[in-house]
């Protein structure tokens, strides 16, 4: 199926909700019902356009059977707490944008509200949190990728606990794990920023488990949601096949 011929938007032109846009692709054979779908945020500079041209999104949009949606950022950066001033907009509310997003997508697309599951890289990533933070109720499960909040990280979320796989590589020098200054502002810790939701959502002692090429530490809690720290050797990157772990393991836990 053509999204751009059946919707008049897709992944070859841009969806318009207001002044803001987003793209979807939709796997080659679209099944009876409705599908799951795979949020993703990009990374510094990028744009919706570019996750679409990328053709492991395509791949994994088939494989999976599931929609990719792709976001874009308003500025150069998204606008979320901490964010570089000079790469964002103070007016901007990046969560009314999802709100939307998410609102459209429904209107438009045969998409199951009920099995989104939120992923971003890098500066991506760092949005990622912020909806698992306040927007954890319109995702089965979050899967940010190499990033967290900018100092200074939350005490504490707004919205229930839910799962969170982060997965980052362990020579990461563009966002290491403990972070580093940009800018005006400083990367946060991802260890600090998994302390504090493990707490937050009463998450266990954590058990180590290989998810394809990632080496994870999974908590779970009463709610059987998954708190995952994944990481894998590298560095600035990722591969399409964490992704597919991610989601594999929230359909493992009935989330998806």
């Amino acid at each position: 199926m053509s999204t751009t011929v059946a919707h008049a938007c897709g992944s070859d032109s841009d969806c318009m909700i207001g002044e803001r846009s987003y793209r979807i692709r939709l796997p080659d054979n679209v099944p009876d019902g409705k599908l799951g779908a795979i949020v993703f945020s990009h990374g510094y500079k990028g744009t919706a356009k570019g996750v679409m041209n990328n053709p492991r999104f395509t791949a994994l949009a088939n494989e999976l059977g599931v929609a990719i949606i792709a976001t874009k950022s308003a500025k150069n950066d998204w606008s979320i707490p901490g964010a570089p001033s000079s790469e964002t907009d103070p007016t901007v509310d990046e969560l009314a944008y999802y709100d939307a997003v998410l609102a459209d997508v429904s209107a438009r697309f045969p998409i199951d509200s009920n099995r989104l599951m939120a992923s971003g890289f890098s500066a991506g990533a760092m949005m990622v949190w912020n909806l698992a933070c306040h927007r954890s109720s319109q995702f089965a499960g979050f899967a940010p990728i190499a990033g967290t909040f900018w100092q200074p990280a939350p005490t504490h979320c707004d919205a229930p606990p839910t799962s969170v796989i982060h997965m980052h590589g362990t020579s990461d020098k563009i966002v290491p794990l403990e972070g580093r200054k940009v800018l005006d502002t400083h990367q946060g810790s991802v260890p600090d920023v998994l302390a504090m939701y493990g707490q937050y959502g009463g998450f266990s002692q954590a058990e180590a488990r290989k998810l394809g090429g990632l080496s994870c530490d999974i908590q779970s809690n009463e709610a059987a949601d998954v708190l995952a720290f994944c990481a894998f050797e590298g560095g600035h990157s990722f591969q399409m096949e964490y992704l597919k772990s991610a989601w594999s393991l929230l359909e493992e836990r009935g989330k998806l």
